[in-house]
Parts: C-alpha cells; structure tokens; sequence
C-alpha cells in the first residue's frame, strides 16, 4: 500500500488555504452493470475542410488511435457551394451546382476527399445533409457570410439557410450522393454510418418553417432510403430541449415523423432511425472568474430525453446528442467571449469527465437508448497558439481534453459498482450544479484482468481550491497486481501549462513546440508498481488529486 506523505498533505492544504477534500471511493469489480457504450466516440465542427489539412489529419488520427471502436464524425457545410476554402464557421465541397439550362451538375471530389480521409482511418460520418446549394436555395443572395467572432452572430446567416425551390431536385441530390457513396465505400460501409438533415433548424440555422423543415427532411429521407433501404437517417438535430420552444419544435418533429403525413411519399409517418437533438451547458464570468454550467447542460439532457420517453413508438430508439458542450460557439474565443475562458487548460478537462459520467447515469435513471454525444470541438487552422477556440488541439499539439477521452478510449469494457463520498448526486446536479462542494466521482470499468478506476475533482468555479485526499478500496481483482497510473492536471498532460511557463510565446520555435508536443499527451504518471497481498484482500491505496485533475487507474 502506497500513502502520500503527512508533510506533502499539509504543504498542499498549506498552498490551497485549506485542508485537502478527503474522500473514500469504493471499487467492486465483481459486480457488473453492464457494457459501458462508448457515448464519447462522436466528435464535430463546422468546418469541414479542416478535415484534409495537415493538423485535421493528425487529430483524426489521434482521436481514431484513442478509441477501440469506430469514431463518428460531423461536420457542417457538405453541400455548401463554394471553392473549399475554410474560414470561421464556413466551408463548402461545390457538390451541386447547375449548367445554363438549368440542369444538375454534381461534383464528389471534396465530400469524397473528406470521407475518404475518415474512412481511412477507420472513422465513420455521422452525414449531416446541409446546407442548401446556392443554384437550389429559393434566397440565393446574399450566400456566404464573412462573419468574424466579435461579429453579431446572427450575421452568419446567408443563401445557405433557406428552403430548396425545387423539393424534387432536393430529393435527386441526395439520392445521387448516397448512391455515389455505396459505389465508393460499398454498401455494407454506408449502412454502417448515420445520416441526419440540416442543424438545429429551430434557429437561424433554417429560414424557412418548421413545416418546411418536415418536408426538406422527408424528401431528403425519401432519398437516401431509395439510394440505400438500410441506411440510418435521423433527426431533427435540433438545440437544447432545456427551453420550451427548443422541446416544443422537438415533440412536434416527433409528431410529424411518428404521427403525421409524409410530404414526400404521403404515407404516414418518416424514416427515423434515430433522434438527434443538442444539449449545452452556459459559463458565466463571476467575480473575476469563469463559472461553468453543468446544470444547464444535464436539465438540457434530461428535457430532451423526457420528450422522447413520451412517444411509446420510440421506446429504445437510439438517441444522439448531436453536440453536447459546455456552451454554443466553438469559434468564439476567450478574447472575445471572456466565458470562454475555461478551454485551454484543465476545466474543460475535468468537466467532460464529470458531465460524461452524468450523461450514462442519467440515460440509465431514465431507461432511454443512448448511442452517442458528439463532442463539437476540433481544431482551427491558422489561429494563434491557445486563443481560447473549443478545440482539442492548437496548431497540432493537442489540449489536456484530449486526454480524458484517451482515458475513456482506454476503460472500455463492462462497467462495475464503484461508489465515491465525494461525489455530487445526480439531483443536486441537476438542481444547482457543482457550487456547494466539488465533485469527487468516479466510474470504473473491468476488461479481461484489468480493471480501470476515474476519478475527477470536478467544480464548476475555475478558482484554486484543496486537493482531494482519496483512499481508493478495490474488490475483486486476482492476483498478482500491478498498478498504473495517468494523470491529467497541472502537471500532467496538459500544454497549457508548458507553453505558459515559456512565457506565452505568439512565435513557438521547433524546440518548444518539440517540448509542448512531448508534455501534451497522456503518459503514466509514475512507474508501474507491484502490489503483494493475500488473495482476496481489498486492494487500498492513497491519490490525491488536484482540483481540476482528473486521475485513471489501472489494476492488472
């Protein structure tokens, strides 16, 4: 068994101003809950010629490496018209345009080079069907904005976001692309991927009705079922059910697709192989420092999630979370939006390890069919070092967020009871949020003889506070054990810190970016070390963890 130190607790209470938050969290691996379904494999932006360039290439790969199932990725602005330059919130493939007769003209060669690039590396589209080509958009001019974050963000809406003038032409384009997809990739592939029109047109995303929106996405379905009976198409990816008009436009697209005519077919209901729908949290600056909103982003959830248990028809049907963050805007940086001030370094962190844990107990408590969450964040290309964008990495070199979803990549396998004194419960969670005390939870997975214990030491306060004192108690591991350990805080995993402690450099030489690349991943903490005990005894050891750190052990 391995303590810290009295002298190393009192210098960190000494530091903090406080005593260290003790806790005991309790591991029984010999008692199953089930496979944990790897919700965090889903990932997004809006930029999808990103997707090509070399730091969207390295980041696939990453994300691809960490997961030991296929990602699923998103991305906005497939059938935007354009050249395929990217620009904030921005980008287009070209795919439809018409000839002076007034003819179609499709072109596959960017969504083949942004598929190909995911398909490669093992990954899977999550498709999203938008925006509207120019030559079909009832409201052509104006077409692309130039919007830039200290703009109003309403400017963003441009040609892109109104109703096809021709629903038959829609239907056409989509049926062409599926079809050229299963010559490409084969149909086994494509059945395999999820499809969904349009995003969040309850907003200014969609300039047209809603029932103009039923009707894009029957035709789009229609489509797509012709081209491919087996592919999976959902929807309406709409934003957080927290607000009554968001749940109202989302029980109402329910409605249509469970209940009312179809506008493409005329028979009753649509193709819904899914229900997507978005849920954020709202940061706030507070007293000179950012507060978090893993409340608002949890009742979000729990909102939809109800809405959805309300259809008997659509009892266990896969649910998606389209994009689940702690805010809206993932190009709106710090300078701009001060809210966003928690990216860089290891709030964001610590929160996704906290909110993901709350995202499968809350699916869970309330018996629906979670599939998926898709993180909306990528990178952006060109921008300053750590300028505060949602992202996972920053000119190639990734963020210490990264790291908690290679831990997730790593604790696949079936979840098992694992209980902390620390932890905030689900229903305070949701009634006031992490204010009162920090959350100190856990999740534990078993695979094969290993299994894998988080920990986090989650508030929603980005303010310096104790660290938490935990002894860990595990049953039902065999002998012989070995330990390891990977950390994620202010010394571990975590470029944010290095490139501070460079003095901030605007200009990153190949030295200090080799540095930052060397310290930006997770590695184990210490060395593996061997634990001699009798059979069958429980296995306790001492962590401490800082706040805002996040800690994975492995028992082997």
């Amino acid at each position: 068994m391995t303590r810290f130190p009295a002298l190393l607790l009192l210098a960190a209470a000494v530091l903090s101003g406080a005593e260290p938050v003790r806790v005991t969290i309790e591991v029984d691996a010999s008692k199953g809950r089930g496979a944990l379904k790897p919700i965090w494999a889903f990932f997004g932006y809006d930029e999808p010629n990103y997707t090509y360039m070399a730091d969207g290439q390295k980041l696939l790969g990453q994300l691809a490496a960490a997961s030991p199932v296929p990602v699923y990725v998103r991305a906005h602005n497939l059938l935007t018209t354009g050249d395929g330059t990217p620009a904030l919130k921005w980008g287009s493939t070209n795919a439809y345009t018409e000839d002076a007769g007034g003819q179609a003209v499709y072109d596959w060669t960017i969504t083949d080079r942004i598929f190909d690039t995911y398909v490669q590396r093992g990954m899977k589209p999550l498709v999203e069907i938008g925006f509207m080509p120019e030559a079909l958009s009832v409201k052509p001019q104006p077409y692309r904005h130039q919007w830039k974050p200290e703009d109003r963000y309403a400017s963003i809406v441009g040609g892109w976001a109104y109703p096809p003038k021709d629903y038959g032409k829609w239907r056409e384009l989509i049926n062409k692309w599926v079809k050229h997809c299963v010559e490409r990739y084969g149909e086994k592939e494509v059945a395999s991927w999820w499809w969904e029109v349009w995003n969040e047109p309850d907003i200014l995303y969609w300039q047209g009705t809603p029932e103009e929106y039923w009707k894009l996405y029957d035709y789009a379905a229609d489509g797509l079922k012709q081209a491919l009976p087996a592919a999976r198409i959902g929807g309406p990816h709409s934003t957080g059910p927290g607000s009554a008009k968001a749940a109202g436009f989302l029980r109402a697209f329910l409605e249509h697709a469970v209940r009312g005519t179809n506008f493409a077919t005329g028979k009753k209901g649509s193709p819904l192989d899914y229900v997507g729908f978005h849920a954020k949290g709202r940061p706030v600056v507070e007293e000179g420092h950012v507060r978090m909103g893993i409340r608002e982003q949890l009742k979000s959830i729990e909102a939809g999630f109800e809405v959805v248990r309300s259809f008997p028809e659509l009892k266990g049907i896969p649910i998606i979370l389209g994009e689940s963050d702690p805010e809206g805007c993932a190009a709106c940086p710090q300078r701009t939006h001060p809210q966003n001030g928690y990216r860089n370094g290891t709030v964001y962190s610590s929160y996704t390890a906290a909110s993901f844990a709350r995202k499968w107990e809350l699916a869970e408590r309330m018996g629906v069919n979670l599939e998926g969450a898709v993180t909306w964040a990528f990178e952006f290309e060109g921008q300053p070092w750590f300028d505060g964008f949602r992202d996972l990495a920053t000119n190639g070199v990734e963020k210490a967020v990264l790291n908690v979803f290679r831990m997730y990549g790593m604790m696949s396998g079936e979840r098992v009871e694992a209980a902390s004194t620390g932890a905030v419960g689900l229903e305070e969670m949701l009634r006031e949020g992490v204010g009162a005390r920090p959350d100190v939870g856990v999740l534990a997975t078993k695979r094969g003889s290993s299994v894998w214990v988080m920990m986090w030491h989650y508030h929603d306060a980005d303010v310096a506070g104790p660290a938490a004192e935990i002894e860990v108690r595990v049953k039902g591991v065999r002998n012989p054990v070995q330990v390891r350990e990977w950390r994620v805080d202010r010394d571990h995993g975590n470029a944010y810190a290095v490139w501070r402690e460079m003095g901030s450099p605007a200009q990153v030489s190949a030295g200090q970016r080799a540095e930052l690349e060397r310290r930006a991943g997770l590695r184990m903490a210490r060395p593996a070390e061997s634990i001699s005990r009798k059979e069958g005894e429980e296995i306790h050891r001492q962590i401490q963890v800082s706040r805002q750190g996040v800690v994975l052990l492995e028992f082997n």
